[in-house]
């Protein structure tokens, strides 16, 4: 059994959001990890309004038993956008909610 990070994506209609959660899960491989979190994902919808699973789930086998500090999720995308643009196209929008 490995350890994995999931990240799946979820948008909460009511709130006009999309959200992104990663969970962690033990399992033989990539497909049992993502089907782990996929079902986690499907409940975690039922119990809140509004709120639906986009059906897109992306696994990261993580190399180390979680702790503090261990690496849970990671993701390479290539680009040729500078730095400080990639951020604000990816990740720093200005749209963001975090907490």
């Amino acid at each position: 059994m490995q350890w994995y990070g999931v990240r799946c994506v979820f948008r909460h209609l009511a709130l006009g959001v999309y959200e992104e959660r990663v969970t962690l899960w033990t399992a033989r491989s990539f497909d049992e990890a993502v089907a782990r979190a996929e079902t986690e994902a499907r409940e975690y919808c039922e119990v809140l309004e509004d709120v639906e699973y986009v059906d897109f789930a992306e696994a990261f086998r993580m190399d180390e038993v979680p702790g503090e500090g261990v690496e849970v999720f990671s993701l390479m995308r290539e680009s040729e956008l500078p730095r400080g643009e990639y951020v604000r196209r990816f990740f720093a929008t200005g749209d963001e909610r975090t907490g």
